[in-house]
């Protein structure tokens, strides 16, 4: 018999909003989060406007230790660290540091490049001959597994441990193999997401391979337009998202609130062939990922009410579109409601995924689709094969009862997770 999966805790740091409230108000209201960043523009970036979460010295102090603090300059983790301890207090858990070891609870919290900023920092401001002077800090700060030990640590999770990394499906991931373990029975909770750093050394590789807009350094929250015919490329955003996944059972037994079930999902590659590359995806392989997710969720593709696409505002959202219709056998009027977070926070990268399923989540806790913003027209190749109406424009008030996500990432990886409403 395998557990059925329930989300009881929720945390977000956004570029629109930090903390559940001021997000689910600003994705209600289609509020950008994006704007421009002189030090981009005094690197000669092309694109110098992107989405970081505003987080102050006072906040910082409301997580993290100032001794935890000192020399600290990884905003991912940082920005980890505060979704994760939201997720797990809106689970109705405490934070202390004397806490006794918990066997029954873990974290996979995703990652793609930790504490660049330390690196550079560090090594700046050394010679070679000096390495050995790099500081205690910088270890924890730069190892890819520096978040889920920092979450570890704060919360005393004794179950798995551990930080994934798969690029933008990485936040998809994070949830499902956290999902996969408590379904088997190897934990009862597990506080799953993914953080992602900003600034120049995060974003320069992008600006580089040109595939980031440089036409709205005027217009920042006009930047980000996917779906649209004049979407001109991605504008990168940063932050973190978190979900505490738990069995029914367990959630039950203490009376715990329930946001919303996680039926099931599925992970796979297209390996680089039949079109797929490093950066575009293989058809036949993301649509066999949505098919089989909605297999593994034992529904069926006409049960699907929305869809939180990957989207990420470049030359292959009709590819994306194109793939949903022939996974779904659904065009037309006959498709779901679809929509894209990253219009309004941009494309925070590692962090996407799980960011985008906080808001996917949020619709089906709160009854809503959350409007595409800059989405004005339409790209061509979309309404030959579905509905315009059907790409949300204002906010829409509606049932919903099962949603779809996705993640296509960097490197042709793939990631659906279908989400239910909990009655």
């Amino acid at each position: 018999m395998k557990n059925r999966v329930v989300i009881t805790g929720l945390g977000v740091v956004a570029p629109n909003g930090v903390g559940i409230d001021a997000f689910s108000k600003a994705i209600k209201k289609g509020e950008s989060g994006i704007t421009f960043h002189q030090q981009l523009a005094d690197l000669n970036f092309s694109c110098c406007i992107g989405g970081i979460p505003e987080i102050s010295e006072e906040k910082k102090l409301e997580y993290l230790t100032p001794l935890q603090l000192r020399g600290f300059n990884s905003s991912g983790i940082l920005y980890g660290c505060i979704a994760g301890i939201d997720a797990w207090k809106d689970a109705g858990f405490s934070v202390d540091a004397d806490s006794e070891l918990d066997f029954d609870s873990g974290t996979v919290f995703g990652t793609g490049t930790s504490g660049v900023e330390k690196f550079r920092e560090a090594i700046y401001k050394l010679d070679d001959n000096q390495v050995k002077r790099l500081g205690s800090t910088v270890v924890v700060q730069t190892m890819t597994s520096g978040i889920s030990a920092f979450l570890g640590g704060i919360l005393g999770l004794g179950n798995q441990v551990t930080t994934n990394s798969s690029a933008c499906t990485t936040g998809t991931e994070a949830i499902l193999m956290g999902y996969e373990r408590i379904k088997n029975g190897q934990a009862k909770r597990m506080l799953v997401g993914s953080c992602s750093d900003d600034g120049p050394y995060i974003w320069g590789g992008f600006d580089a391979m040109r595939v980031m807009t440089y036409k709205h350094n005027d217009s920042p929250e006009q930047g980000s337009r996917p779906m649209s015919k004049s979407a001109s490329g991605f504008v990168p955003g940063a932050g973190a998202g978190a979900l505490v996944l738990e069995s029914l059972e367990s959630a039950l037994d203490r009376n715990a609130t329930i946001h919303a079930e996680v039926l099931g999902g599925n992970i796979n590659s297209g390996g680089q062939r039949q079109g797929g590359t490093m950066t575009a995806p293989n058809a036949v392989a993301v649509q066999r990922c949505i098919k089989e997710a909605l297999s593994n969720s034992n529904i069926s593709a006409n049960q699907i009410d929305t869809i939180n696409g990957h989207l990420t505002a470049t030359s292959k959202d009709g590819l994306e579109i194109e793939n949903w219709t022939k996974a779904l056998s659904r065009k037309g009027e006959n498709f779901p409601y679809i929509n894209s977070l990253k219009s309004m926070v941009g494309h925070c990268l590692a962090a996407a995924g799980s960011i985008e399923s906080v808001a996917t989540v949020l619709q089906l806790k709160e009854q809503f689709v959350f409007p595409n913003i800059n989405c004005e027209d339409v790209h061509e190749e979309i309404p030959v094969l579905i509905s315009e109406d059907k790409i949300v424009k204002q906010v829409l008030h509606t049932e919903l009862n099962i949603a779809a996500k996705a993640s296509f990432g960097f490197g042709d990886v793939n990631g659906c997770i279908i989400f239910k409403r909990y009655n």
